[in-house]
């Protein structure tokens, strides 16, 4: 069963991104003139990443703390990796942001163009060059009202255990006195572990959403020490769900 439902997930996400790709060009280069931010472009594209959760059999998702939502101003988001499912479940955010994503990721056909046409920002890890691009990218996403989705692990858990946090997000936040909104992933690195391409049965796949934390919670403090403390709120958010 997991085999063939396997076989079903690849082969459907390959033969929706070549129809959905398209679609996704036109609604660029026909809402761009009056949707600057791209907010129409970002929402088919939730729907376009939501359709691999509703169509996936083995697979639900329970989101909570949807209150703690924001309305439609910046915030940096930073949510734990486990699994490239998280992408997936993150996109049933009802919530503009732009993703912020190895570069690597954009050079994919379809699904990579189509970060492009978003106007997702690229991360060339390992260059100082590289990591200052990046920082002036999203100070101007911001800046221009939208919010960031960022992984500040970096790379996905081998085991599902939250890794320490690179310090980039927080310090996002404090040069651009934005607030920041932690998100709590659990159980996707069971419905897709890390390296492999079988999927497994997961009904328990969960987003937490945790109250957002204002600038003037953080702002006399380092990107250091304010990694710290997202850092260990959202572990013992996580801690409070595994028991």
């Amino acid at each position: 069963m997991r085999v063939i439902v396997s076989v079903y997930f690849w082969a459907f996400m390959l033969l929706s991104s070549l129809l959905l790709y398209p679609a996704a060009v036109i609604i660029r280069f026909t809402t761009f003139p009056f949707d600057k931010r791209l907010k129409i472009l970002h929402r088919f594209t939730s729907i376009w990443g939501s359709l691999y959760i509703w169509c996936t059999p083995l697979w639900n998702v329970r989101i909570v703390g949807t209150e703690n939502i924001p309305g439609d101003v910046p915030h940096v988001i930073v949510a734990n990796h486990q699994s490239f499912v998280d992408i997936l479940v993150l996109f049933r955010l009802r919530l503009h942001y732009k993703w912020v994503s190895k570069v690597e990721n954009f050079r994919a056909p379809l699904i990579g163009w189509n970060m492009t046409l978003n106007r997702y920002i690229p991360i060339a890890r390992g260059t100082m060059r590289g990591n200052l691009q990046m920082m002036r990218a999203c100070e101007d996403a911001i800046r221009a009202g939208n919010s960031l989705m960022m992984f500040p692990e970096g790379t996905r858990s081998p085991d599902g255990e939250m890794r320490p946090f690179k310090d980039g997000a927080f310090e996002l936040a404090l040069r651009t006195q934005s607030p920041i909104l932690p998100i709590v992933i659990e159980e996707t690195a069971q419905a897709l572990p890390k390296g492999g391409m079988l999927l497994d049965k997961s009904y328990a796949m969960r987003l937490n959403i945790l109250p957002a934390i204002p600038y003037s919670a953080f702002s006399g403090m380092s990107a250091r020490e304010v990694n710290r403390m997202v850092w260990e709120e959202m572990e013992k958010a996580h801690r409070d769900h595994v028991g």
